[in-house]
């Protein structure tokens, strides 16, 4: 693989990593319903959370990674060429299906869960303990495994697409064997030679033997 490949999977994959570590850390660190008081009894009372940075960075890693792959490769559709093996093109498209519907469901849990753990205190709209609203348990957690999901898929789409492509461009010129294209292989043998002068008595002689 050349080097843009490297990098451009090097980034996807720690991006990916990252929006799963911040993506799990704010599952572990989302408002319980434990956490919430009742005081005075009709108000429900949210602690501060770790979970609303967390679940917005995770979101925002996978969104980038998202932008990185799809800029790398270019619209899937400009892509197709005849000369692309099938299997090679249909493994990219479904990879390529694949990575966007895992990331926009990720992204969809990731961004809702922080924005719905964001509770600030005082809300009088609930009236009673069991009626606090929290984020479900597994939200966070499953926005992490579809960002992990998404960028995978991402990497194998780009891969595929890049090996597909670089497999045209080597077929389309053949190896010359290290001779010069539109070179003949033998070298041309001289045609014309510079005058020999010969002496007149020596040329006579040579006509009569």
């Amino acid at each position: 693989m050349e080097r843009k490949g490297l990098v451009v999977c090097g980034v996807v994959g720690f991006l990916g990593l990252l929006s799963a570590a911040t993506g799990f850390g704010a599952e572990g660190t989302r408002i319980k319903i434990s956490q919430i008081s009742t005081d005075p009894p009709d108000v429900c009372n949210y602690p501060r959370s770790p979970a609303l940075p967390l679940g917005l960075t995770a979101a925002l890693s996978l969104l980038i990674a998202q932008i990185i792959i799809n800029v790398s490769t270019g619209c899937i559709c400009c892509r197709r060429s005849p000369r692309i093996p099938d299997s090679s093109w249909r493994l990219a498209l479904l990879c390529f299906v694949l990575s966007w519907f895992t990331f926009v469901i990720g992204f969809l849990l990731l961004l809702t869960g922080a924005a719905l753990n964001d509770q600030r205190g005082d809300q009088s709209s609930y009236f009673d303990y069991y009626n606090c609203y929290v984020v479900k348990p597994g939200v966070f957690a499953g926005g992490a495994i579809l960002s992990l999901a998404s960028a995978a898929f991402g990497i194998v789409y780009y891969i595929t697409l890049s090996a597909g492509k670089n497999a045209v461009d080597g077929t389309s010129m053949p190896n010359q064997g290290g001779i010069a294209m539109g070179q003949p292989q033998f070298p041309p043998t001289q045609t014309s030679q510079e005058p020999v002068f010969v002496h007149e008595d020596t040329y006579i002689r040579r006509q009569f033997t």
